[in-house]
């Protein structure tokens, strides 16, 4: 049997599998809950929580406190110095460094090999296995995926252990399937220098043959950018015939989505969306014709649930579990992972869209939104709005970031924003005008309060000077990999320092 073949066959049985978790979510959950519990009632943290005594989810949450990076630092620091045995029972040799959107403070993010084979690839496998399923007679394994990852740094305070981006962690422990049909090179998939890198990638992958392209679809867009101006090509498919996918994540694809048809012009060109993050994998885009993803209940992860009207970081009362979550509120996302996270707020926040399975769209993050005046804007609304004021002007952006203006000596506050165009409109006003229309219409409280200017003033919006935020970034050493632009802040310090540049340029 050709290998294409018997690698459609076996992953395609994984489907059955997801239907059981979609038909029975509570079970499976639960069991994911006792089965972490127990791997980790002789760990300092289980002993210290009394894991033993745990029989239910109703002990667990009363008994195991919320956590964040803060609390669990101690255990980490101790890991990243050799000892075992702190969080999660398995040796921890891995961590993933992430600074997230919004603290230049590095995380290291413990990585065990169950939770790399169970939780990690197991989406990447379930993807193929989904695409296979609703897409029939693909060929994906006759050509190569090209992986836009971040940089790999040695660790060097133990032998054997090792930090770098999430997507360098799983490049380097890429099991056999996967690596078979991987580009580029390691040595330039892990290089460290963002420029470089790009150019190599570029120059080293012309001449294969690429049916998926997977990565951040603003650092994508770069590269791709580069290739036609290295080939003189006019879309991607002239350099790669049989380019049929692409896998995308990190940030929301609709602002990207025309400039993707631009250099894809081509209706069987496939988008498919996850949602990876250095402390795992939580979902992705099981039907295709609908823009939300399936959260992945049996990758050893429990998931637990805030309601951001309620949340108070982590002394949030009111927790609850998969049963009692609502279509279309917004909740922090809370995880216990089988890398030894234990009820930690990861900072992300999401919006269940069905409950039959149980679909959701990531709405921002816990501290990127502005609510300066009850507004509540999140970033899914900036996302939509930005995509409506581009599909309405004729535009296509970069990157965009805003924050309050802050009501002074009796007038309005609003909201600035500052906007890289990689096509600018034509008329700003017009596409502020229209911005500022979409927001109201998504967004019931932005509408209220801009409704006589009494409270909000029309948005004020600036055009970012050219390779501004990559500039930014690189300042702030976070070019590259899966770094992101802080989208929204309810407060201008990161704002102000970003528009400084942009006043310098």
């Amino acid at each position: 049997m050709p290998f294409n073949s018997l690698f459609s066959w076996l992953i395609k049985k994984r489907i059955h599998q997801i239907d059981l978790f979609k038909k029975h979510p509570f079970d499976v959950q639960k069991e994911v809950l006792m089965n972490l519990v127990f791997s980790a009632k002789q760990t300092d943290w289980g002993i210290k929580y009394n894991y033993k005594e745990i029989d239910s989810y109703q002990v667990f949450n009363d008994q195991v406190p919320l956590t964040d990076y803060t609390i669990l630092k101690p255990y980490i620091d101790r890991l990243l110095k050799g000892e075992q045995n702190l969080l999660w029972s398995d040796e921890i040799k891995w961590f993933a460094k992430s600074s997230g959107t919004m603290s230049g403070k590095s995380k290291f993010i413990p990585v065990s090999k169950v939770s790399l084979e169970e939780c990690h690839y197991k989406g990447g496998k379930d993807l193929l296995s989904i695409y296979y399923n609703q897409i029939p007679d693909r060929k994906l394994y006759k050509g190569k995926h090209l992986i836009l990852g971040g940089s790999a740094e040695i660790n060097h305070l133990t032998a054997d252990a090792y930090f770098g981006d999430l997507s360098a962690i799983i490049l380097k422990n890429m099991p056999w399937w996967a690596e078979l049909r991987r580009a580029p090179a390691k040595e330039i998939a892990l290089m460290s220098q963002w420029e470089e890198k790009i150019e190599k990638l570029a120059h080293s992958t012309i001449k294969e043959d690429i049916y998926i392209l997977a990565g951040v679809p603003s650092w994508t867009l770069i590269l791709c950018n580069r290739i036609l101006e290295i080939t003189g090509k006019s879309n991607m498919r002239e350099v790669w015939p049989n380019l049929e996918l692409f896998m995308h994540g990190g940030v929301n694809f609709e602002p990207y989505r025309n400039q993707f048809k631009r250099i894809i012009p081509f209706d069987d060109m496939n988008y498919v969306e996850t949602y990876n993050a250095s402390e795992g994998f939580f979902g992705l885009q099981d039907d295709f014709t609908k823009d939300e993803l399936l959260l992945m209940l049996d990758y050893g992860v429990f998931f637990e649930f805030i309601p951001m009207r309620d949340f108070d970081g982590i002394h949030s009362k009111n927790v609850i579990g998969l049963e009692d979550v609502e279509v279309g509120t917004n909740y922090a996302l809370v995880i216990s992972t089988n890398a030894g996270l234990w009820r930690y707020i990861i900072g992300d926040t999401i919006r269940f869209t069905s409950k039959t399975p149980f679909r959701f769209k990531v709405t921002g993050r816990t501290k990127s939104f502005i609510n300066a005046f009850g507004e509540e804007i999140v970033v899914e609304n900036a996302d939509i709005a930005i995509s409506e004021a581009c599909k309405k002007t004729n535009a296509e952006i970069i990157e965009y970031t805003a924050a309050p203006i802050y009501m002074t000596d009796g007038n309005a506050g609003g909201h600035e924003w500052l906007i890289e165009f990689k096509k600018a409109p034509e008329s700003i006003e017009d596409f502020t005008r229209y911005l500022d229309e979409a927001l109201k219409n998504c967004n019931s409280d932005y509408e209220a309060k801009r409704s006589h200017e009494n409270a909000l003033a029309q948005v004020k919006m600036n055009v970012a000077s050219p390779g501004l935020f990559e500039k930014w970034l690189k300042s702030a050493g976070k070019l590259g990999g899966q770094h992101k632009v802080p989208r929204l802040a309810n407060d201008r310090v990161l704002f102000d320092e970003i528009l400084a540049l942009n006043l310098d340029a």
